[in-house]
């Protein structure tokens, strides 16, 4: 229940995981802890991926006098940690100069550095408080696996913004000068039968620089603008636009009857699935078939795109959604990086693997609001 409520902040895709919120959920956990008698000391230790160190949260039982700083400095040594058991697992320590006992059930072993519950009690605990402890480090272990999964995307997506901006700014120089050359072109064939072609040029410098635009708001994930999106819609409008390219190629698409109802940003997600689709066509081999499906759960769809092409080495693998790393042959290496930065930011998750038979598969998983079907 407590789990459930703090992670609200990343269904509800509006706000994001911090320090504090993992902070008051460890609070919330060892205020629980030390409602039930004869617990009457909780500290809960855990590595905060967002600070990059281990924090404390502590909680005495109602009516317990604090410890000296002497005795808070000694449970921060470790120096009673002689042992390091199994996670989530409980079991008694030693304390000096304690007459009480102590219990700790860790929750991992993260950094060189174990996270742990310890907890002191004025008497051994049955056997059913015993299993509440347990099950408050696995719930608690489940929380903070949460958080380091977000901070790994938070550091992710940051890396992927900062090389949006830095290609959108070298891009935008390079077309400014080419559309000063096509401007330059115009005026000086007046009357010529080449000033249409530079106005082309120039025309398309205009498309470039618009496109750029729209790249660069994708490496923004505060610019989302989301909406509700019926999803078989938007993949039928991306293979819509793809139809020559699969006409030419005499490729076969199928797709799903039903369909779901997403809360994401029409424009960005509509260009994940140009770039996955795109790229299933140009791998496919001649009349080949591409197969789109979703499976729809509560909370979330799982979405499968997969071709008959040559599918993926180890090393395509490894470096698929890596910028600049790209199989066709003129291509920028920035569509499947881009693909999942927009899916990130949509707080959901996006892979490639290889089918068993032949062909390469990308699925997706977003998450879908509980108010519609």
């Amino acid at each position: 229940m407590t789990l459930g409520f703090s992670i609200q902040k990343l269904e509800n895709g509006s706000n994001y995981l911090n320090s504090s919120d993992i902070q008051s959920f460890c609070q919330l956990e060892s205020e629980q802890l030390t409602s039930q008698y004869p617990i009457f000391f909780a500290r809960i230790v855990y590595h905060d991926c967002l600070l990059k160190n281990h924090q404390e949260v502590i909680r005495y039982g109602q009516g317990q006098a604090p410890f000296s700083p002497k005795t808070l400095a000694y449970l921060r040594s470790e120096a009673w940690l002689t042992d390091f058991p199994p996670a989530l697992t409980l079991h008694a320590f030693k304390l000096k100069d304690f007459s009480s006992i102590s219990y700790i059930c860790p929750i991992a072993y993260r950094n060189q550095k174990p996270e742990y519950i310890q907890i002191i009690t004025n008497e051994p605990l049955s056997e059913s408080l015993q299993l509440y402890v347990k099950r408050s480090a696995m719930i608690l272990s489940k929380y903070v696996d949460i958080y380091l999964d977000y901070g790994r995307q938070k550091t992710e997506i940051q890396l992927l913004e900062d090389i949006l901006h830095r290609v959108g700014h070298q891009l935008r120089n390079s077309l400014g000068l080419i559309g000063l050359y096509a401007h330059n072109l115009c005026l000086g064939l007046e009357d010529s039968p080449w000033q249409e072609q530079a106005t082309i040029i120039g025309e398309s410098i205009q498309d470039l620089d618009t496109n750029l635009n729209e790249l660069i708001d994708c490496g923004q994930g505060a610019k989302l603008r989301v909406t509700l999106q019926d999803l078989r819609s938007l993949v039928i409008e991306s293979i819509t636009n793809l139809q020559p390219l699969i006409n030419q190629k005499q490729v076969k698409i199928s797709i799903p009857d039903t369909s779901t109802i997403l809360k994401i940003d029409r424009l960005q997600m509509k260009q994940v699935f140009d770039n996955i689709l795109s790229n299933a066509v140009h791998f496919s081999p001649n009349s080949g078939t591409i197969t789109c499906s979703w499976q729809i759960f509560q909370d979330e769809v799982l979405i499968k795109i997969s071709d008959q092409g040559p599918g993926l080495s180890k090393e395509d693998l490894q470096k698929v959604f890596t910028p600049f790393y790209s199989r066709r042959k003129g291509g920028t290496g920035l569509g499947l990086t881009i693909a999942k930065k927009i899916i990130l930011d949509h707080q959901g998750s996006i892979w490639a693997q290889v089918l068993s038979e032949s062909g390469a598969q990308f699925s997706m998983i977003l998450p879908r609001p509980r108010s519609v079907n």
